[in-house]
């Protein structure tokens, strides 16, 4: 099924907003392929053998350079192996010379394939002597990886060599692997098309590429043969059939080619996503984009109209993951008003409408991450009334079940950075009920699961902005054992994202509770999962995003702490990342505002510790003045606490620098600016308190003090600058 929308994960902050392609080397190969089958499996093997030899690559394509080397003329020559094994794992020397001198290895796929211990250690030599050769898989009967479903395993129709990866060594490891596979099922890819998708893997092309190479040649000859038959007609009937004849290749020709966009599109993105490189959806969307182009817009049918709007939603969400948010919108309102227009001509139709929900979603995402946190409202909850309409069409389709539960999560979100707490936790536990029932009839359902962790991550945010930390850490701890569990899929990058952010998220939540040393160890844990994932995709900015607050968060702790030391070295790490975002697009609020304030200000407070009060009051102006900027943009609640904070601190180092009547107007200022009637974290009621202690307010700041112990409240830092506060010469009256 489509990729549903939904926000990124939450990466842990209480206000955050294909298999691999490697290069295969070129060996001096004896065969072309070497072609491993079940001999249950011999009739089809006699015809793939056939096909193989007799093919002639295009010439458009013989003699083309690409990363599998230059495409030869012939796919020659194909070794078959037509011997029984005579003893388990005892290939003999022609077969093992024969595999480690094959460029390539076809497995004809079968549960008797699978079952097989011939085939199996066919490819197990081949992995283990050839790492950087190239396998195939062309499934011909039963489904793969059926063997991870229960009551399914008889029909398993990849060998287990095939299924798991080898590394450098020829070891084999837990790691699933993912074959290139063509499906020559007639319910599949059927067999001409399945076999022109192991000639392009074996070629390095696209299979757009050969189709329509195959389909030129093919017309050519109809053509010629349609010429001598047509002869002796009259000059305007043969002009007649030959128009036929080219419209319905013409046809014919945009059929396939659509259909390998869809391919592209679907299953090809789908095994590209959890390896969590950009490059290679870059390509897949780049050149199912560039296939439409070329066409008439007006002209596109529905389904064509339909898949170029998935080419351009790749291509946004692509851009957006890289930080290009101008570009992301671009793509995203051109994929919404080919949607809109999809839907305008089948409103009832379930599918148009869910990828229409797409559209509007993403479209909010970008106001969303760009602050505009109103509009972004708007889209979400535009997004959840098509959500409901899905559900209403069809309530017991759990897709769309599914598809009201993001739409949950996300206008929770929006209604949390907005400070509606009540309001968001309410939503967010509806989600969550949808959820868990979902879950508990399907435990084993992949999006379920998914699904339930994040819901629980935003529900634990949530719980703890309204001070409900004892709920928050429980929710949070539910949630890290649950990605815990998934331990078989430690591979898989958005998994190991996940965990970071639990382990972010929970050495907050320690550290608000005054337990340092458990917070300072799943802030260490959330780091080391970072630099993980940094080495996996350097260019993904929404983990760049996480592991610079993650360090800055730990700095925050350790200055609580009093080590003012290790919190600086903390504080440069995490400013490092965070200022080579701000250079990507300076439009993005979280990195211009949230992450480079939080630079400013914790700069300042490292500054004011070791008592370097110059350098304390330059980085507290700084911070001040990126805070009255932004708020000069948005007079939201959350930035006038930011602008308050900033005045705060701009104080302080005003009073340790000697200048007290500097302090008490900035104090002043920051009580002035603070919002009244809307709920804020704990975390931020403890700055309120710190103002009004800075002022003087002594009975009012007990106050909020005693209801945030009643929390359970005790950050380290907290009690320190409240001591701090107390030795201020300068009072208001």
């Amino acid at each position: 099924m489509t990729k549903h929308a939904r926000v990124p994960a939450d990466d842990g902050a209480p206000h955050a907003a294909v298999a691999e392609i490697h290069h295969i080397a070129r060996p001096h190969a004896r065969y072309y392929a070497f072609l491993s089958y079940s001999h249950k499996d011999s009739e089809l093997a006699d015809w793939l053998h056939r096909q193989l030899e007799e093919f002639r690559v295009p010439h458009a394509l013989a003699g083309k350079l690409t990363e599998h080397g230059v495409i030869p003329k012939r796919l020659t020559p194909i070794f078959r192996d037509r011997h029984e094994l005579a003893a388990a794992n005892d290939l003999g020397a022609e077969i093992r010379i024969a595999l480690e001198s094959s460029q390539y290895l076809i497995v004809l796929c079968s549960p008797e394939a699978a079952k097989s211990q011939w085939t199996n250690a066919e490819i197990e030599h081949f992995k283990r002597t050839r790492p950087e050769g190239c396998v195939l898989a062309a499934i011909i009967s039963g489904e793969p990886y059926a063997s991870d479903l229960p009551g399914r395993e008889s029909e398993e129709c990849f060998p287990p060599a095939l299924r798991y990866r080898y590394d450098g060594r020829g070891r084999r490891t837990t790691k699933r692997a993912e074959p290139l596979a063509a499906d020559l099922r007639e319910a599949g890819d059927g067999r001409r098309m399945g076999f022109l998708k192991l000639v392009a893997g074996m070629l390095g092309v696209g299979l757009d590429d050969l189709v329509q190479r195959e389909t030129l040649r093919r017309q050519r000859r109809l053509a010629w043969l349609a010429a001598a038959s047509l002869a002796g007609m009259a000059i305007t009937s043969t002009l007649a059939v030959t128009a036929i004849k080219a419209r319905d290749e013409a046809r014919e020709q945009r059929r396939q080619a659509e259909g390998l966009v869809g391919f592209m599109l679907g299953d090809l993105k789908d095994k590209l996503e959890p390896i969590g490189r950009l490059d290679a959806l870059d390509a897949v969307g780049s050149r199912a984009l560039a296939y439409y182009q070329k066409q008439d817009k007006s002209q596109l049918s529905d389904e064509a109209l339909a898949q170029r709007s998935k080419a351009l939603t790749l291509m946004g969400e692509i851009a957006q993951t890289r930080g290009d948010l101008s570009g992301a919108q671009s793509r995203y309102q051109e994929a919404l008003a080919s949607t809109g227009e999809l839907l305008r001509r089948d409103p009832d139709s379930g599918q148009k409408i869910f990828d229409h929900a797409q559209n509007v979603f993403y479209v909010g995402a970008i106001a969303f991450q760009r602050g505009a946190l109103p509009e972004a409202e708007g889209q979400w909850r535009e997004y959840k009334r098509l959500a409901e309409q899905l559900v209403s069409l069809d309530p017991s389709k759990k897709e769309w079940r599914l598809e009201r539960i993001y739409a949950d999560t996300n206008l929770g979100i929006v209604l949390a950075n907005q400070n509606k707490y009540g309001e968001a936790s309410a939503t967010f536990e509806h989600a969550l009920s949808d959820t868990e029932r979902l879950t508990a009839a399907e435990p084993n359902n992949r999006d379920y699961r998914d699904q339930l962790g994040e819901t629980l991550a935003w529900l634990s945010t949530s719980r703890e902005s309204e001070g409900a930390l004892d709920d928050a850490l429980a929710q949070r701890e539910r949630l890290l054992a649950l990605l815990e569990k998934q331990t078989t899929r430690r591979d898989d990058a958005p998994l190991k994202y996940r965990i970071m952010a639990a382990h972010r998220a929970l050495g907050r939540l320690f550290a608000e509770r005054g337990d340092v040393s458990q917070g300072l160890a799943h802030f260490t844990q959330s780091l080391r999962l970072g630099d993980e994932l940094n080495a996996t995709e350097p260019d993904n900015t929404e983990w760049a995003k996480a592991r610079a607050g993650a360090y800055i968060d730990l700095g925050d702790l350790q200055l609580s702490s009093g080590d003012a030391e290790q919190a600086g070295q903390s504080l440069r790490a995490g400013c490092d990342i965070a200022n080579r975002l701000i250079q990507r697009d300076s439009s993005v609020l979280a990195w211009r505002s949230q992450l480079r304030g939080d630079c400013l200000r914790l700069g300042a407070r490292v500054a004011l510790a070791r008592g370097a009060s110059q350098e304390a009051n330059d980085l507290s102006l700084k911070a001040l003045g990126l805070a009255t900027a932004e708020s000069a943009k948005d007079n939201s609640a959350r930035q006038r606490i930011s602008l308050a904070e900033a005045l705060l601190l701009r104080g302080q180092a005003a009073n340790a620098f000697g200048n007290r009547q500097l302090a008490l107007q900035n104090w002043q200022k920051a009580r002035a600016v603070w919002p009244s009637g809307v709920g804020v974290p704990p975390s931020d009621l403890a700055r309120w308190a710190l103002i009004l202690d800075a002022l003087g307010q002594r009975r009012e700041a007990a106050a909020i003090a005693a209801r945030l112990d009643t929390m359970g409240f005790r950050y380290p830092g907290f009690a320190r600058e409240r001591r701090l506060a107390s030795t201020v010469i300068v009072r208001s009256e």
